[in-house]
């Protein structure tokens, strides 16, 4: 079977669909207790390290390596600051690249690294990819909706191959929504036969006005908005009235009815989780921050299945 080494690599989304694409995991790692104990539920199979990935110098020779470095800076839902020093997490991808000098590698991260006044930052971890002996693709823009993911998620992809090889990556073409040959997938494909009012399950505070600042809510036919990891600005469930737009950044329920942000659990079946994935024991905050922060499975088993058969 071929082999991989996971880092940053949260509760597991990235992985599940590594795992679906053929890969056997022989180490993944995370900073992150709750990620790590929820990972771990789900994949036993993997040596899990809970870490500080600048702590660990040794690593298991694999084909392929794998990373979605935190990169809050660029974040549209986060603080956008680049210069903050996670931003910088990169470098210890490089770092790690340069150890185990796999025959190919796979990062994902947020689209925004691609904006104007970030770009320096992304131009420079391609150069140092390349620098490490990789033909690099990328960055590139996909939207997970386009590989079966009930969800609109635009998200950056830069893959390597082994100079040595002389081969580039080719991305995956959409095979779902208007770009593919397959329906999308909608809200109603996979939350139908939930409960209506999960009780403990989802966050029930007040709509302030920055949640009401623009529209949250899409009907049930149609993909969710991107999933976050923060649950106060999480979408809403379609049961929800719709929201009708009175201003600039105000909009406001149609009608007086209840109203109530994605679940947990909501949150990780639209991000392309089956109904059997497991959550360990944790706060609400956590399990969302764990949903929210992860690659959606079908969308990184696309981007791994196009990799060539240079193993």
């Amino acid at each position: 079977m071929l082999s991989a080494v996971s880092i940053f690599s949260g509760c597991g989304g990235s992985d599940y669909g590594l795992r679906m694409a053929g890969f056997d995991i022989l180490m993944a790692n995370d900073i992150s207790r709750y990620a790590c104990k929820t990972y771990k539920l789900n994949m036993p199979e993997t040596q899990v390290i809970c870490c500080d990935i600048s702590e660990k110098s040794k690593f298991p020779k694999a084909d392929l390596l794998i990373g979605c470095y935190p990169c809050q800076g660029f974040s549209q839902g986060g603080v956008r600051d680049p210069n903050r020093n996670i931003n910088y997490l990169y470098r210890e991808f490089d770092r790690v690249l340069r150890i185990i000098k796999p025959k190919a590698f796979i990062v994902e991260n947020v689209s925004g690294m691609l904006r104007s006044n970030n770009y320096y930052l992304l131009r420079n971890q391609v150069i140092r990819f390349r620098m490490a002996g990789y033909i690099v693709a990328g960055p590139q823009i996909l939207n997970a909706y386009e590989f079966g993911v009930p969800q609109t998620r635009k998200r950056v992809f830069i893959v390597g191959i082994k100079s040595d090889l002389g081969i580039k990556y080719k991305f995956p073409q959409p095979t779902h929504g208007p770009n593919g040959i397959r329906k999308g997938v909608t809200q109603r494909d996979v939350l139908e036969g939930m409960p209506e009012w999960p009780e403990g399950e989802f966050y029930d505070e007040d709509f302030h006005w920055y949640y009401l600042s623009r529209n949250r809510r899409r009907d049930w036919d149609e993909p969710s908005a991107t999933i976050l990891s923060n649950p106060r600005h999480m979408p809403l469930h379609p049961i929800s009235p719709p929201l009708i737009k009175y201003d600039e950044n105000d909009w406001r329920f149609a009608y007086k009815s209840p109203a109530r942000r994605f679940s947990y659990k909501e949150s990780a079946l639209l991000q392309g989780f089956s109904r059997g994935f497991k959550f360990a024991e944790g706060s609400l905050i956590e399990k969302y921050k764990a949903i929210g922060n992860a690659v959606p499975p079908p969308l990184f088993r696309a981007v791994t299945e196009a990799l060539p058969n240079i193993w």
